[in-house]
């Protein structure tokens, strides 16, 4: 039970790596707030994690919009009375080199990775300062920190969040505030199959070739839901400003 007592609002929390994060959290005693845009998904998220004896609230919301960031944090203060931890989770990916990526497409993918988790944190921060205490996760990638292939607008968002999370640990580690990054590499979630589909890519190729690292396989998106747990708990207590890599080896090889 590392979360026991505690309160944890994640963005993207309909499917994959939010989704397993929100149902580790809950297991872990959390009570959850899980924000996305699909309500059906959601509620079915919460639904589940309510049935198995957690506490959770599905709140519909889109992070590009600063009204839904303030309302998110607003309804999970309003039903549970803090925010211990936000996992800055919700983003999009357009496989597109420069020239191929529409503005559109540009800022769907910053607005989704990098101002999302601005505007969730400028709202969660201010209760986490009066309390003295918290933590905040952004989900980076592996690309966050190498680049890669036809991805610009997800290697500059996700390359963002890692040095972001360095200022804003800067910032509020005298509030008592701890502010990291996991930075996942290939895992199985809906956003992996969508990615070979945009390529144009056979499943079985484009999963043999995301396989191509020391270990030998994809991730689960429960890998990264214990990750981001061990960042969240008090057995992190002295970490801040960090970029946790699991990625199976593929930024070491």
């Amino acid at each position: 039970m590392k979360m026991d007592g505690k309160v944890a609002l994640i963005t993207g929390g309909t499917s994959g790596i939010g989704k397993a994060t929100a149902t580790l959290f809950a297991k872990e005693g959390a009570a959850v707030a899980l924000t996305g845009r699909n309500r059906e998904r959601g509620e079915e998220v919460a639904r589940g994690i309510n049935q198995g004896g957690g506490n959770a609230l599905f709140i519909q919301a889109d992070v590009r919009l600063a009204d839904d960031c303030r309302r998110a944090v607003e309804l999970t203060l309003e039903r549970f009375g803090r925010i211990d931890v936000l996992f800055n989770n919700a983003g999009v990916f357009h496989p597109k080199t420069v020239p191929e990526c529409t503005e559109e497409e540009w800022d769907e993918t910053i607005d989704s990775s990098l101002k999302g988790a601005f505007l969730m944190s400028k709202y969660a921060l201010p209760s986490m300062i009066r309390r003295g205490s918290g933590s905040i996760i952004h989900n980076s990638s592996g690309w966050g920190i190498l680049g890669g292939d036809r991805a610009a607008a997800y290697c500059a968002a996700k390359g963002g969040l890692v040095v972001m999370t360095k200022a804003m640990a800067i910032d509020h580690g005298p509030d008592g505030i701890r502010v990291n990054c996991v930075c996942p590499g290939d895992v199985d979630t809906p956003m992996l199959a969508d990615d070979a589909r945009k390529r144009g890519m056979a499943w079985e190729d484009y999963h043999a070739g995301a396989a191509d690292r020391p270990l030998g396989r994809v991730g689960n998106p429960e890998e990264i839901a214990r990750a981001v747990l061990f960042l969240a708990s008090d057995e992190a207590s002295f970490i801040t400003g960090e970029s946790l890599v699991v990625d199976g080896g593929g930024v070491a090889g």
